[in-house]
């Protein structure tokens, strides 16, 4: 075994003890099927939701976590339910009122509101391939729609006939006495109309593969389970898509968690082991409220990604999965900076170590090197100083302070700066907010200006620093207070960057013109 592969059974990162719970399914030798196969799911009823994108790049880290420590080749599947029936209009959509006729379709029966392909559920696939391709995910992708027409599913179709009273005993347990009247775990799709009908099931004949019912007109129909006249009600579908493809780890939310002994009920039956899980805690919007689809409420993907990198992205996903977090906007400045900052700590980190730094999974263990000379914190003060309109004004700061440093050298910079002067005009500059000093506060930038101005030594962050620090010392009492005073006279903000690091790459002299136009009520 490489020290490599030791050091990674080893591992206490989360991917890595998840990778390990995988691989102790096959201790006694490797899957009959030749590979190991992660699955995640998707509910197209909706525009792509960016915890979807968490799914799949937290299932994608366990796997090349398995990869590292096992040769058994892996799948992933990312797994669409777009035959599930179109229970409402989204109000996010053109024209939602030329859906409502369509109620109960299969998604992938629905006409496409935004005219541009076959049916709604070919759009929301097509825009989550998108999404997951501009990632660079590696997955298959499966449609429900064509796994039950195509005929993939027939076997477990047939099988789950034949164990109905089975099935159905277990699903009765979890419902309400007035659902158990009239619940099925198969839902027919009407021969004539294609909606999927919620009725009651008067018989499932085992020998013959089909079902009969009734229809919401009192019309009898015998059709077969198999090929796509019938679908499976969502919680016996979930376990039932694991028997078919013999799925072995899948994660979800924890809104999901309480349905995990359902699931593996409906696995065992049907004759296969259930997969390996992991629930993972919600997002959650600014207000403390579960980010949703149909709401609209939190960030999209593409939000997140006009303001930082995908990277950054990943770099919180990967954060405490377990933990519920808010993904609004404040958080980008902070998960671009940490990001950057792991980049730089991996290569003098032994083997141990990267194997829990972020990066290693957020780039499958081939790291790049972090060309962020500036921190994205200091380009958005960059931005606030200068009133940025575009990134050019910027890489005038960071040209003087890093001569070696350019767009064609550090192209992650070039694109920081970008993200930075569109967070600053969509974000900081509507809430900016300056006051005039506190009289002690006049005394300590008035002696901070007249240091900076008669200051000879080199453009140096930390000997800048050392200067605002024996500054605030002398008067602030705690020093923070002195610090946040910097920001919100000279910012605008109630938060900001080491202050001598923003002098070094601001300017010494400007931070002198900054101070001057504070201290004569110019910027308040």
């Amino acid at each position: 075994m490489s020290d490599a592969r030791h050091a990674a059974m080893n591992a206490k990162a989360w991917p890595f003890e998840e990778a390990r719970r995988v691989l102790k399914r096959y201790e006694s030798g490797p899957p009959e099927k030749g590979h190991v196969l992660f699955e995640t799911g998707y509910g197209p009823s909706g525009l792509p939701h960016i915890g979807t994108f968490g799914e799949v790049a937290r299932t994608t880290m366990i796997r090349r976590a398995f990869e590292t420590i096992s040769d058994i080749p892996t799948r992933l599947i990312c797994f669409s339910d777009d035959l599930d029936g179109m229970r409402k209009v989204p109000d996010n959509v053109p024209d939602p009122e030329g859906l409502r006729e369509h109620l109960q379709k299969p998604l992938t029966s629905v006409p496409d509101p935004f005219g541009k392909f076959e049916s709604f559920g070919h759009h929301n696939n097509a825009m989550l391939r998108r999404f997951l391709d501009a990632f660079g995910f590696e997955y298959e992708f499966y449609s429900a729609t064509e796994f039950y027409r195509s005929g993939a599913f027939d076997e477990i179709l047939l099988r789950a006939a034949e164990r109905y009273d089975d099935l159905m005993k277990l699903m009765l347990k979890t419902l309400r006495e007035e659902r158990q009247k009239t619940y099925s775990i198969f839902l027919p799709l009407h021969p004539e109309t294609g909606r999927v009908l919620y009725v009651p099931i008067k018989h499932v004949d085992a020998k013959e593969g089909t079902v009969t019912f009734d229809d919401e007109r009192g019309r009898e129909w015998t059709v077969p389970v198999t090929g796509g006249h019938v679908k499976l009600q969502w919680k016996p579908d979930f376990g039932a898509r694991w028997a078919a493809l013999g799925v072995d780890f899948e994660m979800y939310g924890k809104d999901h968690s309480t349905n995990t002994p359902v699931y593996d009920g409906i696995c065992r039956i049907l004759g296969e082991k259930p997969p390996e899980h992991f629930t993972y805690e919600l997002f959650l919007d600014e207000n403390g409220e579960k980010i949703s689809k149909s709401k609209g409420n939190g960030l999209t993907i593409d939000e997140w990604l006009t303001y930082a990198s995908t990277e950054s992205l990943s770099y919180f996903m990967f954060q405490k999965p377990k933990t519920a977090k808010r993904l609004y906007f404040d958080v980008i400045p902070k998960a671009m900076d940490e990001y950057h900052q792991q980049l730089r700590a991996y290569p003098d980190q032994p083997v141990e170590k990267q194997l829990e730094n972020p990066v290693f999974h957020i780039h499958s263990g081939d790291v790049p090197t972090s060309g962020m000379v500036v921190p994205f914190s200091m380009l958005l003060n960059l931005a606030s100083v200068s009133s940025a309109e575009d990134r050019e004004v910027l890489w005038g700061f960071i040209r003087r302070y890093a001569p070696e440093a350019s767009p064609e050298s550090h192209p992650d910079l070039d694109q920081a700066a970008g993200y930075a002067v569109r967070y600053y005009n969509d974000f900081v500059k509507p809430s900016k907010v300056y006051r005039a000093p506190s009289d002690l506060e006049r005394e300590a930038l008035t002696e901070l200006r007249d240091k900076l101005e008669a200051w000879d030594g080199p453009v140096d962050a930390e000997a800048l620093q050392s200067i605002v620090y024996a500054v605030g010392r002398e008067r602030f009492e705690p020093l923070r207070d002195w610090f946040r005073a910097l920001y919100e006279v000279l910012l605008g903000a109630s938060q900001g960057p080491r202050f001598g690091g923003f002098v070094a790459v601001y300017g010494v002299s400007e931070t002198v013109a900054l101070i001057d136009k504070a201290l004569a009520g110019e910027l308040a």
